[in-house]
């Protein structure tokens, strides 16, 4: 594993631009679905929605508030806590924001699918396409890093009785 040469206030300067760039890519498509979410209330068909597509719908409209608002909560936290000398803590922070963000944020991609098959095509369409996208996306965010992780940390592992490599850096 190749070393940085940084201190660790360099380190976590680098390592918060890259979570905010990371941010600036899911935030464009959390402010996209909500504004599609917004609009739909003000569509003909609405009135139309059965209880179940009504409250599946108002259940993602809240899921991607959430996801937004926690996807956002880093530059926040980062304004409140600027110039404190707390770089390391606001990275730290903001990075399990950004996960949890994330993870609320399949919720509402699955509650839009579902909801829009569901409308389109029928309920079990709509479940159906609902639960390929939770998987789609569990696997894509989660399963795969976490394969990759692994795979990466066994690579690296060395023979039994050799000093090992440093780990890779773990984001806080």
């Amino acid at each position: 594993m190749e070393e940085r040469n940084e201190t660790p206030l360099e380190r976590a300067d680098r390592n918060f631009g890259e979570l905010l760039q990371e941010l600036r890519v899911v935030q464009t498509g959390v402010q996209f679905l909500f504004a599609f979410l917004l609009t739909l209330a003000f569509t003909p068909r609405f009135p139309s929605l059965d209880t179940v597509q009504r409250a599946t719908y108002v259940t993602t409209l809240l899921l991607a508030v959430v996801a937004a608002a926690l996807l956002m909560a880093p530059a926040a936290v980062h304004r409140v806590l600027f110039q404190l000398g707390a770089k390391a803590r606001i990275v730290g922070i903001s990075s399990r924001l950004a996960a949890y963000g994330m993870t609320v944020l399949v919720l509402a991609l699955t509650g839009s699918v579902l909801l829009v098959v569901d409308v389109t095509l029928g309920r079990a369409a709509g479940i159906a396409a609902g639960a390929g996208t939770f998987l789609v996306c569990a696997g894509l965010w989660a399963l795969l890093p976490g394969l990759l992780r692994r795979a990466l940390l066994r690579r690296t592992a060395a023979p039994a009785g050799a000093p090992g490599p440093t780990p890779p850096e773990r984001r806080p």
